[in-house]
């Protein structure tokens, strides 16, 4: 007698990146971001829900859940099937429970707003953004026919996404087809930062088995690149102390259920791109220097840590070529310290964006990521690492990130300027993108000549974002405020 027949599952060995946010994953911060589309009538959530269907079946990386291993986590392709729901909870709530094979990823509407919101260690901005363009292309095309079109074309992503980083230039879009595009591709840190040569690289087929394959010794860096020590105390110590404990971190009330406090500012983004130039800066910079006076000024004063740290997401694929819509990007720090009088209006913003922009230009190139990165490489493919059970991992982890946490003050994360394909273009008003955070952040993006810049954090104080209205007002920029219901207070007034 013949016994069940089973499925053989693709799967696939997390990320550099997206190992860090399964272990760093709190109650107030459960890692999860919002990708929100407003357009220009109701949303229709059966035409929704078609689209979903045909989005999906292009994305083969969505139809992954999370599995834990006794040495690591991975990703196991899955038979499941996404429905659109209404927006009814609150922002980003959590997406991944260890208790529970769910798909990490959910869409959501309300009133005139098309919305993703997704785990961290599925994807990160860039390839969300990828999944969003196609699913709205596909909805519109839906809700307003062409005569003569078929709703079966679709356009090939990368394409249907113009998305640059206003501090970097343009993304690269790639040549490869959907199938390759869409594919479930392997780890494109493993790709670029681990095997050797550069020039003689290329990418395995888009299979999860193929993805998990590790790597030779001689497929790892390059003899002549400075090794950092091996010692995997002395290493974490040299993470730990990177941290300042002279950087000023941000103190407030946090809000009674664990949800993110999240503001949304409109405003035009030739005028805020206008002011950035006028300093010689880019508008990341520009924007990161203003959140910087912001904070200061919403302050009882800096005290003795008189320094602000910000980090700063870079988007990978412009220097390394990747279709993959997972994890792909570094971190770059940079700071400003005051000076020692507490005289108002001590700060001088462009002095202070010009001083920022100094810092992050040098460490954004490819040349200092790719060393950044294959230094965490290295530090993931320690023997020692290798052999210590998942849990223990996991603490390592959560230890380093805690300690990374204790040097940053903010957060700032810009996807720049987002063209999509029409019918979408001109039926879309405005592009949202915020995120859960342990410490205040904001995302900006723009599209149709609006910038929109969403502020999150984990307390109930909004006196930075005040601040941050009130100079763009009195440069002579009209700014438009939205935030979602955080207190008790709040809640209740919005429901009763």
């Amino acid at each position: 007698m013949n016994g069940p027949i089973t499925t053989r599952r693709h799967w696939v060995r997390l990320d550099n990146a997206s190992n860090i946010f399964l272990a760093a994953r709190t109650d107030a911060d459960p890692k999860v971001f919002r990708m929100s589309v407003e357009t220009d009538h109701e949303v229709d959530p059966v035409l929704l829900q078609q689209a979903l269907d045909e989005t999906y079946d292009r994305f083969p990386l969505y139809h992954a859940v999370l599995r834990r291993g006794i040495f690591w986590y991975y990703l196991q392709d899955s038979d499941l099937r996404p429905a659109v729901e209404p927006d009814e909870r609150y922002t980003c709530s959590p997406i991944y429970q260890a208790d529970r094979i769910n798909l990490l990823f959910r869409i959501l509407y309300h009133r005139q707003r098309i919305i993703l919101e997704i785990f961290h260690a599925l994807s990160d901005g860039t390839g969300a953004l990828w999944f969003v363009s196609d699913l709205v292309t596909a909805y519109t095309r839906l809700r307003y026919p062409e005569p003569g079109h078929s709703n079966a074309e679709t356009s090939d992503i990368g394409a249907s996404s113009d998305a640059q980083v206003e501090s970097l230039g343009p993304l690269t879009e790639p040549e490869e087809t959907p199938e390759q595009t869409r594919g479930l591709v392997p780890d494109s840190f493993a790709h670029h930062f681990r095997r050797r040569p550069r020039n003689e690289r290329s990418l395995p087929e888009s299979d999860f088995d193929e993805a998990a394959a590790p790597a030779t010794e001689d497929s790892l860096e390059t003899a002549d690149e400075p090794k950092p020590p091996l010692n995997l105390r002395q290493r974490l110590r040299s993470q730990l102390d990177r941290s300042d404990r002279k950087v000023y971190r941000v103190r407030g009330t946090r809000t009674p259920d664990n949800r993110t406090r999240a503001v949304e500012l409109t405003m035009d983004a030739k005028s805020v791109l206008d002011l950035a130039r006028a300093e010689g800066v880019s508008m990341t910079m520009y924007l990161t220097a203003l959140f910087f006076e912001s904070i200061r000024k919403a302050s009882d004063g800096l005290g003795k840590a008189r320094t602000l740290s910000a980090s700063v997401p870079v988007n990978l694929r412009q220097f390394f070529e990747s279709t993959s819509a997972r994890n792909f990007f570094a971190t770059v720090r940079v700071d400003y310290r005051y000076g020692d009088s507490e005289i108002e209006g001590e700060g001088d913003l462009g002095a202070i964006a010009r001083q920022l922009e100094a810092q992050f230009r040098p460490k954004a190139t490819p040349e200092a990521l790719e060393t950044k990165l294959r230094q965490l490489i290295r530090l993931e493919k320690l023997p020692v690492l290798r052999i210590i059970p998942r849990p223990f991992k996991d603490l390592i982890l959560r230890l380093v990130n805690w300690g990374n946490n204790r040097g940053l003050t903010v957060a700032v994360s810009n996807l720049g300027r987002v063209t999509l394909p029409e019918p979408a273009e001109s039926r879309v008003r405005r592009l949202y993108f915020h995120v859960t955070a342990v410490r205040p952040q904001f995302c900006a993006m723009s599209h149709g000549g609006l910038l929109t810049i969403s502020f999150s954090s984990p307390f109930c104080e909004t006196d930075h974002i005040r601040e941050f209205a009130r100079h763009l007002t009195e440069a002579g920029i009209e700014v438009s405020v939205a935030a979602a219901p955080a207190t008790e207070e709040e809640v209740t007034e919005l429901v009763g």
